[in-house]
């Protein structure tokens, strides 16, 4: 894939850091009636950057529009877009000092930990949303962008991997969830707690660059394509035909939202042996809780290989895997990618 870096600056002062922007859509670029009845995706990159013109006191910027929809239409395609021109524009540009990436919040995470997991990259890589729109009173969207400018440019965000900061919080993606529908103080990393704040409009950090435990990063340059990756929930009553179904129609692994720990049934479970025996699909248990973790010890089997996800969540493990996957890592090299992330 040609990838075409944009490299006319909204404004320049020599004496500035440079930034680009990569746009996606998303309530940050909403535009409606009210903070709930509002198409996302309307305003470019250019009019959220001119929304706030202290980003100029801040940083030169370049505006990317990857996209312009709602998170829940971004897919595998956008996502390697994405990833190779911020590898290539702003990784190996000596000139650029980081990334912005504004980004619908319903699905923001999973892009997040894309991005962490293919950006070979120590410079600040910094993914913001907003949780209303751009038409609405109070909008949150200029604050965090500006805020998140900010980061782009600090020394100090370096060498930790790509970052979310919102609602003042800087949050490292590999951990960070979305934890509530509908409130602006929703993007937290439930057990792991924030690495900084910005106060005043400078970035603190709690602790120096660091990065998590169980992280990997992958080489996209060649990939082209991300296999398909199923999400199933376990619940009471769950029946197999659902995990055969998701492998009829074409899917190359499997997550299961796990009850607690990765929890299924006895039955379910022997369906998630055959699969893994007999269709050589690997299937990775993970939970529905929200936060916590699947350690290997509390899924392991004499008869099978099973996957446990660690601290990632289910919709953070499918990305994982679907990156495995496209790499085409056997189920042994599956499984030892994830338990770097796992307690034991």
């Amino acid at each position: 894939m040609n990838v075409t870096c944009n490299t006319t600056f909204l404004n320049f002062d020599p004496k500035l850091p440079n930034i680009t922007i990569f746009a996606t859509g998303g309530t940050i670029a909403g535009n409606g009636s009210s903070n709930t009845n509002y198409t996302s995706g309307v305003f470019s990159v250019e009019d959220l950057i001119y929304a706030v013109p202290s980003i100029k006191n801040i940083s030169n910027v370049v505006g990317d529009q990857v996209s312009n929809v709602g998170s829940e239409d971004v897919n595998s395609t956008i996502l390697l877009d994405l990833s190779k021109k911020i590898n290539q524009c702003v990784c190996e540009d000596d000139a650029m000092s980081g990334a912005v990436v504004t980004h619908g919040t319903d699905t923001l995470e999973e892009t997040a930990f894309f991005l962490d997991a293919t950006l070979n990259c120590s410079k600040p890589v910094v993914i913001v949303g907003a949780m209303r729109p751009a038409s609405a009173i109070s909008a949150d969207g200029p604050y965090n962008l500006i805020e998140s400018v900010t980061v782009a440019v600090s020394k100090d965000a370096r060498n930790r991997g790509a970052l979310v900061v919102m609602n003042d919080r800087i949050v490292s993606t590999y951990y960070v969830t979305k934890t509530n529908a509908n409130t602006m103080d929703t993007f937290k990393a439930v057990e792991m707690g924030n690495v900084g704040q910005v106060i005043g409009g400078t970035p603190y950090f709690f602790f120096p660059p660091t990065l998590p435990t169980g992280r990997s990063t992958y080489n996209i340059s060649e990939i082209n394509s991300i296999p398909r990756v199923d999400i199933l929930y376990s619940y009471q009553d769950m029946q197999n035909e659902t995990i055969y179904d998701t492998v009829n129609r074409g899917a190359k692994g499997i997550v299961i939202a796990g009850a607690g720990a990765g929890g299924v049934s006895t039955r379910f479970n022997d369906a998630i042996e055959d699969v893994v025996n007999n269709y050589s699909i690997p299937v990775v248990q993970s939970f529905r809780t929200g936060s916590g973790e699947v350690p290997y010890a509390e899924i392991a089997s004499t008869s099978s290989t099973h996957i446990a996800s660690g601290y990632l969540n289910p919709q953070k493990s499918r990305i994982l895997l679907g990156l495995l996957l496209a790499e085409k890592k056997s189920l042994t090299e599956i499984a030892g990618a994830f338990a770097k992330g796992t307690a034991g």
